[in-house]
């Protein structure tokens, strides 16, 4: 919780001023979905954890219909790490093996997930856990890793999921009695077997098929950096395709952008890529004209 003394400077007019502000945000975005990929810092932070719960539960209370996607690596990581297992990692996916498979699976549909349903509850908010399982709503198949400088080559990461298809059902049944859902980024393929998928991947597929308003990433870093390390505030998507081809972006950063590239083609009117670092980044990007990280526009 932020400790209100430390806005105790701030004028009572200053106050109304600053609200007052929100209330074109608020009016333009009024009943529409917002799809947030939670990861990062603001997921291990305490007090980041409670400014994004809070953060959650006013959007969901000003009218917006707020849907939140988790990642989990470093909680896998300490996990896997328990078991005397090390992570591997290639072109930025974890490879996943059955006992892997098993651990992400109880990391993030429990652990994981229910801290963030306690955090928007406690927050004021009434959130429900739900896994790809849920309603049917992620099918997806093994994923076919593709070397990304040899296109001949191929990478077999295990359990890893490709999405087929997204049911939004049971999401939509949610948000019309007013529940926060909070999704964990799992699959399952035809023989009920399951897949751990990218976050951001599920985030922006999902966005899409909800044909949301805005798909939010809190990442750990500014947003879309240039080489000279600075960022990038607003890019188009053929920008980014030159951002790909001379190495700008790479690694980690590689799903993301391009799940926030599909999604941001596919209909989405704007992807941010914001600094969950940053206490409520969230509510100044969405709420204000500030820039607090990197827009995608589809054109």
């Amino acid at each position: 919780m932020t400790d209100t003394n430390s806005l105790a400077h701030i004028s009572p007019r200053d106050k109304a001023e600053i609200l007052a502000q929100a209330l074109p945000y608020i009016r333009k975005f009024h009943g529409k979905t917002l799809v947030i990929k939670y990861g990062g810092n603001a997921m291990t932070d305490p007090a980041l954890q409670a400014d994004f719960a809070e953060d959650v539960v006013l959007l969901k209370l000003v009218g917006m219909n707020p849907v939140v996607v988790h990642g989990g690596g470093p909680q896998i990581e300490t996990a896997l790490k328990r078991l005397g297992k090390k992570g591997e990692f290639i072109q930025g996916m974890r490879v996943t093996d059955a006992e892997t498979m098993e651990v992400v699976e109880w990391v993030l549909a429990g652990e994981v997930q229910q801290d963030i349903v306690g955090l928007i509850n406690q927050a004021g908010g009434k959130a429900v856990g739900l896994t790809g399982r849920d309603g049917g709503m992620i099918r997806a198949k093994k994923l076919k890793m593709v070397d990304s400088a040899d296109p001949a080559k191929e990478y077999d990461v295990g359990q890893v999921g490709d999405i087929e298809s997204i049911d939004p059902s049971v999401v939509k049944a949610l948000q019309d009695d007013a529940f926060i859902p909070v999704i964990s980024p799992i699959g399952f393929g035809e023989n009920n077997e399951s897949y751990n998928i990218n976050a951001d991947v599920v985030a922006g597929k999902l966005a899409s098929v909800l044909k949301a308003e805005k798909l939010v990433l809190l990442t750990n870093t500014p947003g879309v950096l240039d080489k000279a390390g600075n960022l990038l505030t607003d890019l188009s998507a053929r920008r980014i395709d030159e951002l790909f081809a001379d190495g700008t972006i790479s690694g980690g950063m590689l799903p993301k952008i391009s799940g926030a590239l599909d999604a941001a083609k596919s209909g989405v009117n704007a992807v941010h890529i914001i600094d969950g670092r940053v206490p409520h980044a969230m509510l100044l990007e969405i709420l204000s004209d500030q820039a607090f990280g990197t827009m995608i526009r589809s054109h």
